[in-house]
């Protein structure tokens, strides 16, 4: 295959599907309970130096009580893949936890703007980056899913998005026009918020899946947070919806409104005020120590942290203003 150029990136993961295939071999297959907890969750699974990709999109689904852990337990050295990374980005950025990133979409919360404390810690040079697009990391799930080394596409070509990725110029062997190979993307550790589960994990998602079905495909691991826990009967009168299959799952964590304070789809809106005062207090880093002892270090736990921000009363609130949102002439 003629290649006619490469990106200057770097791959920060494992590409060869039959070495993958290998470890993917040691996963369980039987149906046995998965249950567990966020702290052993991340204790078992995501530790230092593990590469790690994370579910939902931008500031939706998110799950932001694995993230707060594992920013509790101080990790570092992870990879992460910044794929539509938005609050998730700034929780981890805030722990310093990782220290290489394939970015497509990082430091910004949309139109909220750019998380101050995310764009100090990428220009501090602490960070190896390797760019892409949106497109272009779901692609990379997507091929580690299908079990092959690349997949050929027609993004990024002439940016210099390509030019500072890690993909390859070449030529199709049928028509010798130009494509970009795209290298997998096998995540060490795939951490995905869904609506519900059942307690082998299969999943259930309303709404858009995003690349969330790929990532669980792709990640050697995978750990579920769940909104509920149902049963396994329900799962089966529906087998249509269960779009993240019990045997690619290692774990899963029921934790009611584990998204927040970003958007869970038809069950709560994203608290603003709450993602106003992360952005507001990321101006003054030693403001911004203090809230993330408030609101992390000095919790046990994420639903302490929920306490903190209002408890059920304005989770209600959030609950209730998505119902609104979603009503026909409903604010």
């Amino acid at each position: 295959m003629e290649i006619f150029s490469r990106g200057q990136g770097e791959i920060f993961t494992e590409i060869d599907p039959d070495i993958m295939r290998e470890r993917f071999h040691k996963k369980p297959r039987g149906l046995f309970p998965k249950v567990s907890t966020v702290r052993d969750v991340v204790q078992k699974y995501i530790t230092d130096g593990v590469y790690i990709g994370v579910g939902g999109f931008g500031g939706i689904r998110i799950p932001t009580a694995i993230l707060h852990e594992i920013v509790r337990h101080r990790r570092k050295n992870l990879g992460f893949s910044g794929h539509t990374a938005t609050h998730d980005c700034q929780i981890l950025s805030a722990g310093e936890c990782f220290d290489r990133c394939d970015i497509a979409y990082v430091i910004g919360l949309e139109l909220r703007g750019l998380s101050p404390n995310s764009r100090r810690y990428f220009e501090s040079g602490k960070v190896k980056t390797t760019e892409w697009t949106n497109a272009a990391l779901a692609w990379r799930y997507r091929a580690a899913a299908m079990g092959i080394s690349f997949i050929p596409t027609r993004v990024m070509l002439g940016t210099d998005t390509g030019k500072y990725s890690a993909a390859i110029e070449v030529a199709c062997p049928f028509t010798g026009k130009k494509y970009y190979a795209l290298p997998a993307l096998y995540p060490d550790v795939a951490i995905i918020h869904v609506h519900r589960s059942d307690i082998y994990g299969n999943c259930q998602i309303d709404g858009h899946s995003v690349s969330d079905i790929e990532l669980s495909m792709a990640a050697e691991h995978v750990i579920i947070t769940t909104e509920e826990i149902i049963h396994n009967d329900i799962i089966r009168q529906h087998p249509d919806r269960t779009i993240i299959q019990g045997y690619d799952v290692d774990a899963v964590v029921e934790v009611p409104f584990g998204s927040y304070p970003a958007e869970m789809p038809y069950l709560y809106y994203s608290d603003e005020k709450h993602l106003a005062d992360w952005m507001n207090a990321e101006k003054d880093p030693s403001i911004f120590k203090s809230f993330l002892d408030k609101y992390i270090f000095n919790t046990k736990d994420f639903n302490e942290y929920l306490n903190l921000c209002g408890g059920i009363a304005r989770l209600t609130e959030l609950r209730r203003e998505m119902n609104m949102i979603d009503r026909p002439g409903g604010k």
